[in-house]
């Protein structure tokens, strides 16, 4: 009785040992007192901000960014839930701001702001009218056009496990992943110049550890612990974003529809980055010259 008593307690031990060895791994989360923060810039934010700057802005309209995926959350969570944020295009204008390379202008709410102009020009007074005076809306150079296209779930599941006596581990994961499509229009012609589709995975990891053992003829012991995490879809669409207008300037680079303000700048590294993950090598593109659209 005395020896199976002394391995139930090094069972015990081992699987406490287990446990505070999985549970050491563990992030606290955030209190939920915590003040708002700014979202966290992405390794793509941070390359956007980063391209050589432009030889002229490029003014640019978007009008929407749809969701067109068509899926909705599975239940039970929500039978009306989309799968992805419905704010995408909010997210691309601050993409094409970040960017240095565009001027958005505002298009999607369009109808508001006349509104409030006017509302300016009937308040205004025979007095104010030498003073009041609103400017021409900028039009746009080129339009933004493009959507969320796909968002497929559980493109890679795995996981491996163990148990002995009572005491184990599991890991599991999935994969899901979202693709962005993203396209520049010529308002003059129609003409489309260029179109780039990028694809960021969600990554969700859960790790949990546990003990399942009678210690005693009438003495049962059970540990559980563990910790799951997944990726904010929402991030992933923005990262998604981003990625696409960074293509898109580059590949407008080497199409030549604008241009940069030093062309030293052609072999800076995050350009250089973003243009060998083209369709053509890097080495085959010529060095670009002044364009229409950023001259």
């Amino acid at each position: 009785m005395r020896a199976c008593r002394r391995i139930a307690a090094r069972l015990c031990a081992a699987g406490a040992a287990l446990l505070l060895s999985a549970c050491a791994t563990l992030q606290e989360p955030a209190p939920a007192d915590d003040n708002a923060q700014l979202t966290p810039a992405t390794r793509i934010t941070r390359d956007l901000v980063s391209l050589p700057p432009p030889k002229g802005k490029v003014v640019a309209a978007v009008y929407g960014f749809r969701d067109q995926t068509g899926q909705y959350k599975p239940s039970p969570d929500s039978s009306f839930s989309t799968l992805v944020t419905q704010g995408a295009a909010s997210m691309l204008v601050k993409a094409l701001k970040d960017s240095g390379w565009f001027t958005p202008v505002e298009r999607e709410n369009l109808q508001n702001l006349l509104t409030e102009r006017k509302i300016v020009r009937a308040l205004e007074t025979p007095q104010d009218k030498a003073v009041v005076n609103l400017p021409a809306l900028m039009p746009a150079t080129v339009l933004i056009e493009g959507g969320i296209v796909a968002y497929e779930t559980n493109v890679r599941t795995g996981g491996a496990g163990a148990r002995y006596l009572g005491v184990g581990a599991k890991t599991q994961y999935r994969v899901d992943q979202v693709t962005v499509v993203l396209r520049t229009v010529d308002i003059r012609s129609g003409q489309i110049l260029n179109s780039v589709s990028t694809t960021k995975t969600i990554y969700s990891h859960e790790l949990s550890t546990g003990v399942f053992r009678f210690v005693n003829f009438k003495e049962l012991l059970e540990l559980e612990g563990g910790y799951t995490r997944n990726e904010p879809s929402q991030l992933c669409v923005r990262e998604a974003i981003e990625a696409a207008v960074a293509h898109l300037i580059a590949q407008g680079l080497k199409d030549r529809v604008w241009a940069l303000r030093d062309e030293a700048d052609w072999y800076s590294p995050v350009l250089q980055t973003y243009l060998r993950q083209g369709e053509e090598p890097v080495g085959q593109a010529a060095a670009p010259r002044a364009g229409a659209a950023g001259s």
